[in-house]
């Protein structure tokens, strides 16, 4: 079994989430995915483990254990945030169009 469960984990966050506007209360364990998985890229990245004894630890499980501990919030993201996000979406989207095209051209040359 896996220390914290999702419930253990959201409730700690939400405990730990102040009462301003910018901290955001977790309700769907897709929102707790996306924020630890986001927060182990940033250490992966190069970022500085706020708890002790993360070496040797994988970044996911560091991510978790800052998540848990309360020494990471997550905080609403700006409009600026939002207004780039589709640009990344479709320079993404662009690129598996073409990742697509390509596969399929070798494919079909594979099978000549």
């Amino acid at each position: 079994m896996i220390h914290p469960s999702y419930s253990e984990l959201i409730q700690a966050i939400n405990n730990n989430a102040e009462e301003d506007d910018n901290t955001m209360m977790l309700n769907s364990r897709y929102s707790l995915v996306l924020a630890t998985s986001k927060r182990a890229r940033q250490l992966i990245a190069g970022a500085e483990p706020l708890v002790k004894g993360a070496a040797g630890k994988k970044p996911l499980s560091v991510a978790i254990e800052e998540f848990y501990e309360g020494k990471v919030k997550i905080i609403a993201d700006t409009p600026k945030e939002e207004d780039a996000a589709p640009a990344v979406t479709e320079a993404a989207s662009e690129e598996a169009e073409t990742s697509a095209e390509e596969t399929a051209q070798e494919t079909a040359e594979t099978e000549e």
